[in-house]
C-alpha cells in the first residue's frame, strides 16, 4: 500500500485471511459461548473457524499472486469447507469478494470497500427469510459503515474501519431485536464472528498478526477440493480418476510427474497397482502419462463446470447402481446403522457441535453410487449447507429439510428407492411433519429459560428445539417430557440412549415409563450419541 491513493494486492489480501484466520483461532470459543441456550450445541465460533480454515490454507498454499484470483481460490475454499449455517453465510461473503474483485491484479481502496459490500449483499441472499437480530442484521450494519466510508474515499484501513463501527452498532442492537437474547444477557453470536473476522483482516493488513494457539480439527486445516461454485470460472476442471495396474512406478514418482498437470492430487499406492485423483484441464495428457506406466482400469473424467459425470476410454465403466440414495447425516454409531438399515445409502457423521461441511456432501455425491441423491440433514444448523449442495449441483440432489433425529428416522420409513425422487421426497416430506421429539440433555451453562434461572448441570427437556422442561431429576424430566409430546392417541415412544448412558439406565428409563403411561409400549436403541442421555419419539 502507498500513500492515498493505496493499491491493494494480493499479498495483502494473503495477509488479510491469515490476521482473521488468527483472530478467530483466538476467539471461537468466546463466540460459542454466546450460544443462548443452555443447550451443548453452542458452536458458532467453532464452525466459523472450521470454515475459515479451509480458506487460510488455500490461500497461503496458493501460487496465484492475483487478488482476483486469490479471492476466486478463497470464495471456492470457503463453500466448499462451509460448516453450519454460520459457515455458509461466511462463505457467502467469501463469494461476494470474488464477484467484486474478478479479473483484478490489484485493487485500490474504494474497489475492495466495494467488494465487502458485494461479500455482505451475498451474505444476506444466501437465506431465504432472514431474522433480524441475527448475523444478517449485523451484516448489514457492516455493509453501511463500509457504504458511507467508501462514498468518503477513505484509506482501506478506514473504510474496514468504520465498517467494524457500523457492524458493532447493529450487534449492540441484537439482544433488543431478539427476545432470546435479550433473556440470556448476550449478543448475537454470528454477528459476532463478522465483526472478529473483520478486525482480524484490520490487523492482518496492518501487519499486526498475534500468535494463535494450535487448533486441530478434522479437515478444518484441508484445503477444499476445487469444485463448481456459482459464477466460478474453473481453471482446472476435469476430475480425472483411474487405476494403473502392474505399474513400473511407485506413488513418490508418479506424484513429481503428475503434481505439474493439475492440482487436488491424490496417488495411492497398492504395491503393483496405483490408484490416481487429479484436477486438470488436459485429462488425456494425464492419461497418456498413466498408460506409459501400465494399465489402466476403472477411468473416469468427470467435468466439473457443467456437473455431469461423462466417462472415456473405458466402456466397462460402471453405471450407477441406483437410481436414488439417500444421504443421511447421523451423531453416533448407532444412529447410524439404524439409519442404514432404514435405507440411507451414505452416512456422514455430523450433527451438534460437528456440523459436517459442504465437501463432504459432495465428496458422498461423487461416489457416484446414484443417479440421484436425498439429503437427510437431521439438524437445523446442517440445513444451509445442504441447501448449498442443491445450489451446486442441481437436479441431481434434493432436499428433505429434516432438523432433528427423530424426523430423519421417520422419513426414511417413508422412503422408497422405486419411486422418482420427487415421488419419495413428496412421501418423505409429509412423514416429517407429523414427528413428535424431544430429547434430554444437561446445561452447560447458567441460563434463563423463561425468566427463570436454570442452573448448569440441570436436566433439560428440549422439545422443538426449545428448552421446555428442566430440573435436577432425570427421571422427572423424562417423564414430564414424554407426557408433554404424548397423547391418548400414541402407541409407541422410542429412546435412543447416547454414549454416556449405560444399557441398564436406559432399560430402568424405559420400565419406569411403561409402568406411569401402561398404554404405551417402549422401546430402546443405542444411539451413541455425545451431548444427549435420550432422543425421544413419540407415535
Amino acid at each position: 500500500m502507498a500513500g492515498n491513493k493505496e493499491i491493494i494486492t494480493g499479498n495483502d489480501f494473503k495477509c488479510m485471511i491469515a490476521g482473521a484466520y488468527n483472530a478467530f483461532s483466538l476467539e471461537h470459543e468466546n463466540i460459542n459461548r454466546l450460544n443462548v441456550f443452555p443447550v451443548p450445541d453452542g458452536d458458532t465460533g467453532t464452525n466459523m473457524l472450521r470454515t475459515l480454515g479451509a480458506v487460510a490454507r488455500a490461500v497461503a498454499e496458493a501460487s496465484e499472486t492475483s487478488i482476483g484470483e486469490l479471492s476466486k481460490k478463497a470464495a471456492t475454499s470457503a463453500i466448499m469447507g462451509a460448516r453450519g449455517n454460520s459457515g455458509v453465510i461466511l462463505s457467502q461473503i467469501f463469494r461476494g469478494l470474488a464477484r467484486g474483485l474478478e479479473g483484478k491484479d490489484t485493487v485500490c481502496s474504494a474497489g475492495l470497500g466495494k467488494a465487502f459490500q458485494y461479500g455482505v449483499l451475498y451474505a444476506y441472499r444466501s437465506v431465504s427469510k432472514p431474522v433480524e437480530g441475527t448475523i444478517l442484521t449485523v451484516a448489514k450494519g457492516i455493509a453501511k459503515g463500509a457504504h458511507h466510508a467508501v462514498r468518503a474515499d477513505l484509506p482501506i484501513m478506514e473504510i474496514l474501519k468504520e465498517a467494524v463501527a457500523g457492524g458493532n452498532r447493529e450487534l449492540a442492537r441484537t439482544p433488543d431485536l431478539l427476545p432470546a437474547l435479550k433473556a440470556a444477557g448476550v449478543v448475537d453470536a454470528g454477528g459476532k464472528g463478522l465483526i472478529v473476522f473483520l478486525e482480524g483482516c484490520i490487523a492482518g493488513l496492518g501487519g499486526d498478526l498475534p500468535t494463535a494457539p494450535e487448533v486441530t480439527f478434522e479437515k478444518s486445516f484441508k484445503a477444499a477440493a476445487k469444485m463448481p461454485a456459482e459464477d466460478f470460472e474453473i481453471t482446472r476442471p476435469y476430475c480425472t480418476e483411474f487405476m494403473v495396474k502392474d505399474s513400473t512406478v511407485k506413488a513418490v514418482e508418479a506424484r513429481k510427474v503428475l503434481m505439474k498437470m493439475g492440482d487436488s492430487l491424490v496417488v495411492a499406492d497398492g504395491g503393483e497397482i496405483l490408484k490416481i485423483h487429479i484436477h486438470t484441464d488436459n485429462p488425456g495428457k494425464v492419461l497418456a502419462q498413466g498408460i506409459s506406466w501400465g494399465s489402466l482400469h476403472d477411468i473416469k473424467v468427470d467435468n466439473m463446470a457443467d456437473q455431469h459425470r461423462s466417462l472415456v476410454i473405458d466402456e466397462e465403466a460402471k453405471e450407477p447402481e441406483l437410481k436414488v440414495a439417500v444421504i443421511s447425516v447421523a451423531a453416533g454409531e448407532g444412529l447410524a446403522e439404524i439409519m442404514k438399515g432404514l435405507g440411507a445409502s451414505i452416512i456422514i457423521s455430523g450433527g451438534q457441535s460437528m456440523n459436517p461441511s459442504v465437501e463432504e456432501f459432495v465428496d458422498a455425491i461423487n461416489s457416484n453410487i446414484a443417479e440421484k441423491y436425498i439429503i437427510l440433514p437431521n439438524n437445523s444448523n446442517i440445513v444451509l449447507a445442504a441447501a448449498q449442495v442443491k445450489k451446486m449441483l442441481g437436479d441431481r440432489v434434493e432436499i428433505v429439510p429434516t432438523v432433528n433425529t427423530p424426523q430423519g428416522l421417520s422419513v426414511l420409513m417413508a422412503f422408497d428407492p422405486s419411486l422418482d425422487i420427487m415421488e419419495s421426497v413428496n412421501h418423505m416430506t409429509e412423514a416429517m411433519q407429523g414427528v413428535r421429539e424431544a430429547a434430554i440433555t444437561q446445561a452447560v451453562r447458567d441460563s434463563k429459560v423463561d425468566g427463570v434461572l436454570v442452573e448448569e448441570g440441570a436436566y433439560l427437556g428440549v422439545i422443538g428445539g426449545k428448552v421446555k422442561l428442566y430440573g435436577d431429576n432425570i427421571n422427572k424430566v423424562i417423564v414430564d417430557t414424554v407426557k408433554k409430546i404424548s397423547d391418548d392417541e400414541c402407541e409407541v415412544v422410542s429412546l435412543y440412549y447416547g454414549k454416556n448412558i449405560k444399557t441398564e439406565d436406559a432399560e430402568a428409563f424405559a420400565e419406569m415409563l411403561e409402568d406411569i403411561f401402561p398404554d404405551l409400549e417402549v422401546e430402546i436403541y443405542a444411539g451413541g450419541q455425545p451431548h444427549y442421555h435420550l432422543l425421544i419419539s413419540v407415535e
